[in-house]
């Protein structure tokens, strides 16, 4: 039986590095993402590594695009055995009282509400299959556990992330169904270019911050995602080993 997995944010960055991994590891990865020329591209390296891909153009913000994501990969495989819940959004530095309307929306939607989107038809889709049970993976960030200067809207969904992979976690037990999260310090991505050129510190000082191989993060992605489903990492932080985050830098 073919092991399918769906990752989201998929065209580039983390997501693009997990679904090659798991390409590799034997599974039929879904591709979701908002640019399809994007997740073409990282079909053509899943194939590559020797996964069978199928790219489905999606915005995890639209509940009704996620619906018709899973149904596809339903209709193509059958079932679900993995999701690992990546896309997000990370505003742009902004101070909390010049936060807009649309831009604190806009950040909810896709890295709280779009999760949850993800995982509730994963659940379903894990609860009612033969044999049944899963795995659901959130990316939750190092700002699931600690603030970044002037990123509130990011910093507040991530800790909400964590608060949804215990929830699922607990609520998965009777189905077999798994649920962790892994948080990410400075993997080298389209989205942390700027981290490495110089980030904004508590202190108000501006300082380059080391990042390190995404490739490291899906090696870990994958070790959580091939355990039985009797063994769970409720939570695995990887960051780059001199970033600014134990202690007081």
């Amino acid at each position: 039986m073919v092991r399918v997995a769906v990752v989201t944010g998929a065209g580039s960055g983390i997501g693009r590095e997990v679904a090659r991994g798991l390409g590799a590891d034997g599974y039929a990865v879904a591709l979701a993402g908002r640019r399809a020329e994007a997740l073409r591209a990282t079909a053509d390296l899943v194939a590559a590594a020797g996964g069978e891909p199928l790219a489905v153009p999606t915005d995890v913000a639209d509940p009704d695009a996620v619906r018709a994501l899973f149904a596809a990969v339903r209709d193509r495989w059958g079932r679900v055995d993995v999701l690992f819940n990546n896309a997000g959004a990370m505003p742009p530095p902004t101070p909390l009282d010049e936060v807009g309307d649309d831009a604190w929306r806009a950040v909810v939607d896709v890295n709280l509400t779009g999760a949850f989107w993800c995982a509730r038809e994963a659940f379903a889709a894990m609860r009612a299959q033969d044999p049944a049970g899963g795995r659901i993976i959130n990316n939750g960030s190092i700002s699931a556990q600690v603030p970044r200067p002037l990123a509130i809207g990011y910093t507040a969904t991530k800790h909400a992330v964590t608060g949804l992979t215990k929830a699922i976690a607990l609520e998965g037990r009777p189905y077999g169904i798994a649920c962790g999260q892994i948080d990410i310090g400075n993997a080298a991505t389209e989205m942390t270019s700027g981290i490495a050129a110089g980030a904004l510190q508590a202190d108000g000082s501006t300082r380059a911050e080391p990042t390190f191989d995404a490739a490291h993060v899906a090696d870990a992605v994958r070790y959580m995602a091939g355990l039985p489903l009797s063994a769970n990492v409720p939570f695995l932080t990887v960051t780059a080993t001199a970033m600014p985050h134990l202690g007081r830098g």
